[in-house]
């Protein structure tokens, strides 16, 4: 996705179980305090800058994120709510064409005001506001809070992500959260395969817990005998990929790939440099040595498929993937549990969530039987379902408990700024 438009509709915001005031209270200061947190080290110009297009301000997140809960709660919900600034709707809607006219999102690097001290003071507002109106919200409204935390934390990761674009194009390369150089780590054990023996799977969220809409309807679907790997790929082995000529055979490469990677001068992953034959790559900490052992991350679609056809096997398809992870822990993996260094790691306990959002071979496309919902909010997601790829399993800077098993993340195939990864799969004889 742009995480920012993969969004999805007032629907899916459903929970096995109501939440109480506390504990909603309790989910909504905490996802809002990690925002902050993150956002803590950054100055008015850094969280100002706008690195590209794909990519927001930090400020813009924090306001946005606020604008969500202003609008679709306070504004819906509580009698004789008058908006923070009247302005701000106009600054900080993100793509929603029932909310009106909007700032044009490649120009959101140009609101140098309001300033950033004063998007900390509009937040708290919405907070004080948002904790007293709590007790006496009705369902539909608590639904939208619980929404709209999954929502921040999307945008958190948005937030890591996009930073790290934007200072990436820093010639002092700045570390947000300075470490020491990291000692190499032994390199994994060669991965083995998960077999699967294929026939009737059923896909998609069972409505236990919160979902977003896209992950159903729960349905039916058949798969052939498959294998998936136990790990994803690792920056060793993308390393041999590019020694091996990867970059530069076109027979591993779809068409419309190898158009793109020569048109972009596209010879290794986002970040990573050369220098003196050892690769070094760019992160939140910094530049750092590739640690060989983490997961190759800052890919493309195009580059995991180049990869998966170089190693003689392919990527999985969403369906074989969710399958396969349904059986391990979604809490279990390298998440974001606090600010800090974020960045993939080698594996300690092996799973398929966490590290990187590892890339799918099936098209992002409506389930059998979705329906877009009504309102503004059902702009969330179902208008995205085109020309895009989907991802699962989470990343390093994806809050834990976000991801799960039936999620469904999605970008452009040539989109490689968030931590993308990718997981090899294989066919079995029938």
């Amino acid at each position: 996705m742009t995480i920012e438009s993969s969004g999805q509709n007032m629907r899916a915001a459903r929970s096995g179980s109501r939440l109480s005031d506390s504990q909603l209270a309790t989910r909504y200061a905490s996802t809002r305090a990690l925002t902050m947190a993150l956002a803590e080290p950054l100055s008015d110009a850094d969280a100002t800058v706008q690195s590209m297009d794909d990519a927001s301000p930090a400020k813009w997140h924090l306001a946005h994120t606020t604008w969500f809960f202003e609008t679709f709660v306070l504004r819906d919900f509580v009698t004789g709510y008058r908006l923070h600034d009247d302005r701000f709707p106009f600054l900080f809607n993100s793509y929603y064409e029932a909310e009106g006219k909007r700032h044009s999102r490649a120009a959101r690097g140009m609101l140098t005001r309001p300033m950033l001290d004063e998007i900390r003071r509009y937040r708290h507002a919405v907070d004080e506001a948002l904790l007293a109106a709590l007790p006496a919200l009705p369902d539909q409204a608590r639904e939208i809070v619980e929404l709209g935390c999954h929502h921040e934390e999307q945008h958190q990761e948005l937030l890591l992500t996009d930073i790290l674009h934007l200072f990436s194009q820093n010639p002092l390369e700045p570390a947000i959260w300075p470490v020491a150089r990291r000692r190499p780590v032994a390199l994994p054990a060669k991965s083995g395969w998960i077999e699967h023996p294929g026939g009737e799977a059923w896909i998609g969220n069972d409505g236990a817990g919160f979902a977003f809409d896209c992950e159903g309807p729960r349905h039916r679907t058949w798969l052939a005998p498959y294998a998936i790997s136990d790990r994803p790929v690792t920056n060793g082995e993308w390393a041999a990929f590019i020694a091996d000529g990867g970059y530069k055979n076109a027979a591993y490469w779809l068409s419309d790939g190898w158009a793109w990677a020569q048109r972009e001068g596209i010879g290794a992953p986002l970040y990573w440099e050369s220098g003196d034959g050892v690769w070094s790559r760019f992160g939140l900490d910094g530049r750092q040595p590739v640690d060989l052992a983490a997961p190759v991350t800052h890919i493309s679609f195009f580059e995991a498929d180049a990869y998966a056809s170089w190693a003689g096997a392919r990527l999985p398809t969403e369906a074989e993937w969710e399958v396969a992870a349904g059986r391990h822990d979604r809490a279990v993996g390298n998440l974001l549990d606090a600010a800090g260094p974020v960045e993939p790691r080698p594996p300690s306990d092996p799973g398929f969530f966490g590290d990187v959002w590892e890339w799918t071979g099936s098209a992002y496309r409506p389930y059998p039987g979705f329906r877009t919902a009504p309102g503004a909010v059902g702009e969330y997601n179902g208008k995205f379902m085109s020309g895009q790829f989907v991802l699962r399993g989470g990343s390093c800077a994806t809050a834990r408990g976000h991801a799960r098993a039936s999620y469904r993340n999605f970008f452009y195939p040539h989109q490689r700024w968030q931590f993308t990864g990718v997981r090899l799969a294989t066919d079995l004889p029938c």
